[in-house]
């Protein structure tokens, strides 16, 4: 036995923070790609993308993303921190259980004010609830095709 171990300690003993009301962040570009095909409202600051899982967990899931379009890479992490802080405080109260959420970020998302940013959040997020959604990118304009 190793001088200092003690086997009867518990590993949610260890000092580590609680993250039980924080959701699971989105690693796998699969994820992605997934919720891109579910509902999509647009807000000022960001495009919300919401897609359920179809599956037995209900955690709440959330990604983010900034495209170089945006700005170089502090403009980007500073968008993406700010999203960070918005998931925290939004998403265990107003969030969908058991599906992903990606926030794709846009030029406002660094100079708008962070109370109408979780206002915008909040809803957005109850358009989704009720089914007020865009299920599709774009719609059509002008006229269609002749092929």
């Amino acid at each position: 036995m190793i001088a200092g171990a003690d086997d009867s300690q518990d590993i949610e003993q260890t000092g580590a923070p609680d993250r039980s009301g924080a959701p699971v962040v989105l690693r796998q570009r699969s994820d992605f790609l997934a919720a891109n095909g579910g509902l999509r409202v647009g807000t000022p600051a960001f495009v919300l993308l919401v897609k359920s899982r179809q599956d037995a967990d209900t955690t709440c899931r959330i990604g983010f993303t900034v495209t170089k379009k945006t700005g170089n890479a502090v403009v980007r992490n500073r968008i993406k921190r700010r999203f960070r802080a918005l998931a925290r405080q939004v998403l265990p109260d107003h969030g969908l259980a058991g599906a992903d959420h990606v926030l794709i970020g846009r030029e406002d998302a660094l100079t708008r004010e962070f109370a109408a940013m979780q206002a915008d959040l909040e809803r957005a997020l109850a358009k989704v609830r009720d089914g007020k959604a865009s299920t599709d990118r774009r719609p059509p304009r002008g006229k269609p095709r002749r092929r």
